[in-house]
C-alpha cells in the first residue's frame, strides 16, 4: 500500500505538504482519486491517516520541496478552530489528526468553527488547528478521556431558556467570537448558569457581561455521568483551565 500512497500523493500534492493534502478539500479529493486509480480502496480516513504515518516515518522526505501554506488573518478565526477541534476531540475521544483525516468529522469541524467565526474556508479553519498543534498549544486533555461527557451542547447565550437547561452535573465554557472567557463546573448546571446570566459572582465575568451584553456570548455545556465524583468534576475544570487558558478565570 505504501508505494501506491507515495505515488498518489506525488501525483496530487501540487508541491504542497502531506498536511496540506489532508486538510485541503480540493487536494484531498485529488489524492483520493489517485489512490483509487492505483487500486487502493480503503476508506478515506484510513488513506489520509496512512499518508500522515508515511510522513512521520520519513518515507516522503526528500521527494520534493513543499510550497508553504500561510494565511495572514489567522488570528481572526484561530480561536474558533481550537474550540471546534477540542469539541470533537472530547466528543469522539479522538486526536485532532484523526478528526481531520475523517471527511465526516472534518465537515462537522468546519461547521462548528464556521458558526463561531463565519466567513473563512475549511482549509483556513483546519490549518489554524494544525498550527496550534504544531506550536504545542493543543495540549492533550487526558482527564477528558477518563471522564468523557454524555453530551455536549452549544447555545447562544441570548437564546438560552434557563428552564430548559439540564439540572445534572457537568462543566461549562463561556466564550465570545474571539476567545474563551470562562470555564466552570457545577453539580446543577441550570442553577449555576442562571446565576452567571443574572449577575455572575465572578467579578470579571460580571463586568464583561455588563459591558458587552449576551449577544456575542456563547455557551458550551458538557454533561457528565450522574455519579461522577465531585473531585473528578473539579479536576476536569482545572484541566480545561490549564489547557485552554480562559481569560477570566483566576490562574
Amino acid at each position: 500500500m505504501s508505494s501506491g500512497l507515495e505515488e498518489a500523493f506525488l501525483a496530487a500534492c501540487d508541491s504542497y505538504s502531506e498536511d496540506r493534502v489532508v486538510c485541503d478539500p480540493e487536494l484531498n479529493l485529488r489524492f483520493v482519486s489517485e489512490c483509487r486509480a492505483r487500486g487502493l480502496d480503503e476508506p478515506v480516513a484510513v488513506l489520509n491517516r496512512s499518508l500522515l504515518n508515511l510522513r512521520k516515518a520519513g518515507r516522503l522526505s526528500g521527494l520534493r520541496r513543499s510550497k508553504p501554506t500561510r494565511f495572514k488573518n489567522e488570528d481572526q478565526y484561530r480561536f474558533a478552530a481550537e474550540m471546534a477541534g477540542r469539541y470533537l476531540e472530547r466528543r469522539e475521544r479522538l486526536s485532532l489528526d484523526s478528526v481531520l483525516c475523517d471527511p465526516d468529522l472534518a465537515a462537522v469541524f468546519d461547521i462548528t468553527a464556521g458558526s463561531l467565526a463565519p466567513g473563512f474556508s475549511s482549509l483556513q479553519y483546519r490549518w489554524a488547528a494544525l498550527n496550534l498543534r504544531k506550536a504545542r498549544q493543543f495540549r492533550p486533555e487526558l482527564l477528558s478521556r477518563v471522564a468523557p461527557p454524555l453530551e455536549i451542547i452549544h447555545y447562544r447565550a441570548e437564546e438560552v431558556v434557563v428552564s430548559q437547561l439540564p439540572v445534572t452535573q457537568g462543566v461549562y465554557l463561556l466564550f465570545d467570537g474571539q476567545r474563551l472567557l470562562y470555564v466552570g463546573e457545577a453539580r446543577n448546571l441550570r442553577l449555576r448558569i442562571k446565576k452567571h446570566l443574572d449577575h455572575s459572582d465572578n467579578r470579571e465575568l460580571a463586568r464583561w457581561l455588563w459591558e458587552n451584553g449576551p449577544e456575542e456570548l456563547r455557551l458550551e455545556i458538557q454533561i457528565l455521568e450522574p455519579h461522577t465524583p465531585t473531585r473528578t468534576r473539579k479536576a476536569l475544570e482545572a484541566e480545561l483551565i490549564r489547557s485552554r487558558d480562559p481569560v477570566l478565570n483566576v490562574k
